[in-house]
C-alpha cells in the first residue's frame, strides 16, 4: 500500500504535467504546419506561373480567351489547385475559372494574398489565396495570376500529427511511469540495501557491468527505432533540388567524412586505342558511363574497368593506373586485364548471352554454360582482388555497377567486412518465376546480399528482387524498411532512378543554333528544307525496340499518305555484342525491314528510313537532337533508357516531341511524353502522327516540364541519395556496434 501510494505521488504531477504539454504544444504545431504548407503553396503557385507565363502572354496579345480558358481547364487538373483568376495591371478580371469566388474583387484578392493569414472561406472550406506576376519573356509584368489551391489536407496531416503526438507523449508517460516504479521499489527496499544491490552489480546498472540476455532485447528494440527514425527521415526529405558536384563534394565531406570512394563496372570511361597517328582517347558509348562518370569527376576516388583498348596497357603505370580525364586528371582509374577466353565467357557468355535477355524477358532464350560461369566466377573474383589491393582503408565505400559483377560484393565483404557496398542494377530485374531458369539463381542472390544498399531504377524492381529472395534463400526479409538480413548482413534494397548530368549554361553556350543543327543535319542526310524529322538513337539491342519503331514508321505511312515524301526517320545504332549469334540475327532483321521500307515507300531524292549503323560522337548526337521534330524511345524492357532524357537536355528551346515506351524506367518520371505501348504498332504509328503534328504552344508546354523534372533529377541527385543512403547506413552501424561491445563487456 505504501510502495502503492508513493507511486502514485510521483505519477500524478507527471500526468498533469504531460497533458498539460499536450495541450499547449497542439495548438503551436498547428500554426507551424500551416505555415510550413502555406510557403510551399507559394512556391508551387510561383512555379506554376513561370510554366504558364509564355502561353498566357502570347493568348492576351492574341486576345484568344479561349486558349486561356483551355489552358487554365488543364492547370486545374492538379488535384489541389482549386480555381484561378487573371487579372490586369489595372486590378480588372481578364478571365476566372468556375470555381472562382464571384464577388471577390482583385484588390480583395491581393489584399488576402498579402496578409498574414492568406486564407479565404469558399462553401465551408478553406484555401490558401497566392498573387502572382506574370511576365513576358522581358521581364515586364502583363498580369496578375490569382491561384487557389485547397487547404483540406493539412487539416488531415495535423490531425496525424496531433495523433503521433499523443502516441509519443502516451509513450513516454508509459516508460516515465515504470522508472517511477522501480525508483519507488528501490526507496522501499530501504537506500541502504539500495546502494549494496548496486555497489555489488545488481539491479538497473547490471547488464551495463556485467554479460546478461536482458540487455539483448533491450538492443533489438532499439535497432528497431533506429530503423524507424531512419525511415521517418527519408521521408520527410520529400524531393532534392539543385544537386551539382559542388553539392555532391560537400555530401562526402559531411555525409561520409571524405571517406575513399571506388567504383567499379566492366566498361571504362575512357579507351585508349593505338591508330596511325599515336594513341587516341575515346569515351565509349554507354549510358553507364554517361551516368557514373560525372559522378567521379565530382567525387575523386578509383574506378576498377576492363582495360579493353588496344592502347590501354601503354597508357598505365607499373600498378596498371592511369590518371583521367586526360589533361584534368580528376581521379584514377584502375585497369583489370582480362585473356580473349575469359572475356568470352564472362562478358559475351554468361553476362549478356543469359543475365542480359533473362532480366529482360524480351523474348530471347537466355543461355547458361557451365564454362561461362567459371569465367564469372574467376573474373569478379579478381576484380574483388583490385578493389581490396586499391583500397586504402578497411572500410571504403564501394560503387559496384551492373549484372557484371552479381558475385563481387560478397567477395569484397569477405575480405572488406567494415565496407560500404552499393550495388546499383543498372538492368530491370524480372520476376521470380523467370530469374528460376538460372541455373546458379542462389549464387547470385548470395552475392549481390553482400551489398549494404542495393539499388534499382523502380520500386517495381526491388518488389521482384525482394519477392525473388523470399523464393529461393532462407532470409529475414522486413518488407516495412526494404530490408534484407541473410548471414548476419543487412542488405536495404530501394529505388534509385539514375539520370544524366545536366548541362551548364556554359556548355550550353557552346551549342550550335537549333536552324543551324537542322540545316547540318538535313545536308548530310540528304533532307528538303520543310521535312519533318524524327529520330532513334540506341546500342544495335533486340531489347531496344528498334524493328517495333520500324514497323510503326511503316504503318503511318500507310495510314497517312500525305507523310509521304515529307517525313523521314533516322535511327542511329551503334554496333553492340556483334560476335553473338542473337545479335547478328536481330541485326540482319533491322536491315531487312529498313530495305523493304524504303524500296516500298521511296522516290527519287526521298528516303522514309534512314539506318546509320555506326557510333556517333557526342556532338553528333546532340546535334541530332537539337535538329529532330520527335525523339522515339521504344524500349521492349529497359531498367531507365538515358536517350529520352539526354533528348530533353538537348532542345533549350522547349521544342520537340518525346515518344516514350511504357516499358522504359524513365516513363515513370517523364508523365508529359506520349506514352506508348510499343508492341502496338497502331498505338505508336497514331503518337508519330499526333507528335508530328503537335502545336509548338503544347509542344512548350510539354518540354517545359519535362525539361524541369530532368534538371532537378539529375545524375548528382541519384548519387547524392544513395551516397546519403550510406552515410546513414554507416552511422547506424556503428551505433550497433558500440551496443554490441556495450553487452560483450
Amino acid at each position: 500500500m505504501n510502495t502503492f501510494r508513493l507511486q502514485l505521488r510521483f505519477l500524478l504531477p507527471l500526468l498533469l504535467a504531460l497533458i498539460l504539454t499536450a495541450y499547449l504544444a497542439l495548438p503551436l504545431i498547428d500554426k507551424m504546419t500551416l505555415r510550413w504548407f502555406a510557403r510551399d503553396v507559394n512556391l508551387r503557385g510561383a512555379l506554376i506561373t513561370n510554366t504558364l507565363s509564355d502561353s498566357i502572354s502570347e493568348a492576351l496579345q492574341s486576345k484568344a480567351n479561349g486558349r486561356l480558358q483551355a489552358l487554365f481547364s488543364r492547370a486545374l487538373q492538379d488535384e489541389r489547385l482549386v480555381a484561378i483568376g487573371l487579372c490586369d495591371l489595372e486590378g480588372h478580371y481578364v478571365l476566372e475559372t468556375s470555381a472562382y469566388p464571384a464577388k471577390l474583387s482583385c484588390n480583395e484578392a491581393y489584399r488576402i494574398a498579402e496578409s498574414n493569414e492568406p486564407q479565404l472561406n469558399i462553401d465551408g472550406g478553406f484555401v490558401h489565396v497566392g498573387k502572382h506576376t506574370v511576365v513576358t519573356d522581358t521581364g515586364q509584368p502583363i498580369a496578375e495570376l490569382v491561384l487557389m489551391h485547397d487547404l483540406s489536407f493539412i487539416e488531415k496531416r495535423s490531425k496525424d500529427t496531433q495523433q503521433y503526438l499523443i502516441l509519443l507523449i502516451a509513450g513516454l508517460g508509459i516508460v516515465v511511469a515504470l522508472i517511477t516504479m522501480v525508483v519507488a521499489q528501490l526507496s522501499w527496499r530501504g537506500w541502504v540495501r539500495g546502494a549494496r544491490a548496486l555497489l555489488r552489480g545488481e539491479g538497473l546498472l547490471s547488464p551495463l557491468l556485467s554479460p546478461s540476455p536482458e540487455l539483448a532485447p533491450l538492443a533489438a528494440d532499439l535497432r528497431t527505432r533506429l530503423r524507424d527514425l531512419e525511415d521517418e527521415y527519408r521521408r520527410s526529405l520529400g524531393p532534392e533540388t539543385n544537386w551539382d558536384p559542388e553539392r555532391l563534394r560537400a555530401l562526402l565531406r559531411s555525409q561520409l567524412r571524405g571517406d575513399e570512394l571506388i567504383v567499379v563496372s566492366n566498361r571504362e570511361p575512357y579507351i585508349h586505342e593505338k591508330t596511325d597517328d599515336g594513341i587516341v582517347v575515346t569515351r565509349p558509348a554507354s549510358g553507364l558511363v554517361t551516368a557514373v562518370e560525372p559522378v567521379m569527376r565530382a567525387c575523386s576516388g578509383t574506378w576498377i574497368a576492363h582495360g579493353s583498348g588496344s592502347g590501354d596497357r601503354a597508357s598505365v603505370d607499373a600498378h596498371d593506373r592511369v590518371r583521367v580525364p586526360p589533361g584534368q586528371e580528376e581521379y584514377t582509374l584502375r585497369r583489370v586485364w582480362l585473356s580473349e577466353e575469359e572475356e568470352q565467357g564472362y562478358y559475351y557468355g554468361f553476362a549478356n548471352e543469359g543475365l542480359w535477355p533473362l532480366c529482360h524477358v524480351a523474348h530471347v532464350r537466355p543461355v547458361f554454360r557451365e564454362s561461362d560461369w567459371q569465367h564469372y566466377k574467376a573474373v569478379n573474383q579478381r576484380f574483388a582482388d583490385a578493389v581490396v589491393a586499391e583500397a586504402r582503408s578497411e572500410d571504403p565505400v564501394v560503387l559496384v555497377q551492373d549484372y557484371h559483377f552479381a558475385l563481387l560484393p560478397a567477395m569484397i565483404r569477405e575480405r572488406l567486412p567494415r565496407a560500404t557496398i552499393i550495388t546499383f542494377w543498372h538492368i530491370p530485374w524480372p520476376n521470380p518465376e523467370s530469374f528460376g531458369i538460372c541455373p546458379w539463381r542462389q549464387e547470385i542472390l548470395t552475392g549481390m546480399l553482400g551489398s549494404t544498399i542495393l539499388g534499382f531504377h523502380t520500386r517495381f524492381h526491388c518488389k521482384n528482387f525482394i519477392e525473388t529472395v523470399d523464393r529461393y534463400l532462407e532470409a529475414r526479409i522486413e518488407h516495412e524498411h526494404s530490408t534484407i538480413t541473410y548471414r548476419d548482413i543487412d542488405t536495404f534494397v530501394e529505388s534509385y532512378p539514375i539520370s544524366i548530368s545536366w548541362p551548364s549554361e556554359k556548355t550550353t553556350s557552346t551549342w550550335d543554333s537549333i536552324a543551324h543543327c537542322r540545316a547540318a543535319v538535313f545536308e548530310r542526310l540528304g533532307l528538303k528544307p520543310n521535312q519533318k524529322l524524327a529520330v532513334g538513337v540506341d546500342r544495335f539491342d533486340y531489347t531496344k525496340g528498334i524493328l517495333e519503331r520500324l514497323h510503326a514508321v511503316e504503318r503511318l505511312l500507310e495510314k497517312h499518305p500525305e507523310w509521304i515524301g515529307v517525313f523521314s526517320f533516322v535511327q542511329v545504332a551503334a554496333p553492340s555484342r556483334s560476335s553473338l549469334e542473337e545479335y547478328q540475327a536481330f541485326q540482319a532483321r533491322v536491315h531487312s525491314v529498313t530495305d523493304r521500307i524504303n524500296q516500298r515507300f521511296g522516290r527519287e531524292g526521298y528516303q522514309p528510313v534512314h539506318l546509320l549503323a555506326k557510333h556517333h560522337d557526342e556532338q553528333a548526337i546532340n546535334e541530332l537532337y537539337r535538329a529532330a521534330d520527335v525523339c522515339v524511345v521504344t524500349s521492349l524492357h529497359d531498367g531507365m533508357n538515358l536517350v529520352c532524357k539526354e533528348f530533353i537536355a538537348a532542345r533549350n528551346d522547349e521544342r520537340g516531341v518525346l515518344i516514350l515506351s511504357r516499358f522504359a524506367g524513365a516513363a515513370r518520371e517523364l508523365n508529359e511524353a506520349l506514352v506508348v505501348n510499343p508492341y502496338h504498332v497502331e498505338e505508336t504509328a497514331d503518337a508519330l502522327h499526333r507528335a508530328l503534328t503537335m502545336p509548338e504552344a503544347e509542344q512548350r508546354e510539354r518540354m517545359a516540364s519535362l525539361r524541369m523534372t530532368v534538371r532537378e533529377f539529375n545524375v548528382y541527385r541519384w548519387a547524392g541519395r544513395m551516397l546519403t543512403d550510406a552515410g546513414r547506413w554507416r552511422l547506424r552501424e556503428r551505433i550497433e556496434a558500440r551496443l554490441k561491445h556495450h553487452q560483450n563487456h
